[in-house]
């Protein structure tokens, strides 16, 4: 994929991704609701974008921050290219997803899972999901943390699951077939 001709938006930039991304796209516009060191300081709920303006649009561990979700999806969809692609993961921490009734842990409104995901197909012609578990050994990166003892005090809504590795799971999502 050539991505010298295609145009990214970045929502909630990463920094370490900042440079690299920006050498590789033609065009390349970062977003975030609060930072101010960015590009638009704008909500993801309403995008002040014509529609299809990006051939791709990342925002990784967004979603699980904003409450209508649905909206911010459906902006997303829009403002893609034919071609073009989103890339939104968010943190499985669930084995079902959990929608909170207010924000807990670190501004979350949801303890996501896996089944997050097929909302994505409501917005996208095709969402194709990856986990390390996808790739070679030596490119995969783990991190553990005690979810068996769930809930407790900082996270009163989570349920306990097995194991210690979070799982990762990164969507796709295409905008044609």
């Amino acid at each position: 994929m050539d991505f010298s001709r295609m145009s990214m938006l970045h929502f909630a930039p990463e920094r370490f991704f900042r440079e690299p991304f920006g050498k590789w796209f033609h065009s390349y516009a970062t977003a975030d609701f609060n930072k101010s060191d960015v590009n638009y300081q704008i909500d993801l709920r309403g995008l002040p974008f014509e529609d299809r303006s990006f051939d791709c649009v990342y925002a990784s561990h967004v979603l699980e921050h904003i409450k209508e979700d649905d909206r911010a999806l459906s902006e997303i969809s829009r403002v893609l290219t034919p071609s073009g692609i989103a890339v939104l993961p968010v943190p499985i921490v669930s084995v079902t997803t959990i929608e909170y009734p207010k924000a807990y842990e670190f501004g979350h409104v949801r303890a996501p899972a896996a089944d997050y995901f097929q909302k994505y197909e409501r917005y996208f012609a095709k969402v194709k999901t990856f986990s390390s578990n996808d790739f070679p050994s030596k490119f995969q990166v783990f991190i553990y943390e005690d979810r068996t003892a769930w809930p407790t005090k900082e996270r009163p809504l989570a349920r306990p699951m097995e194991g210690e590795r979070h799982i990762d799971i990164v969507p796709v999502c295409y905008a044609s077939s």
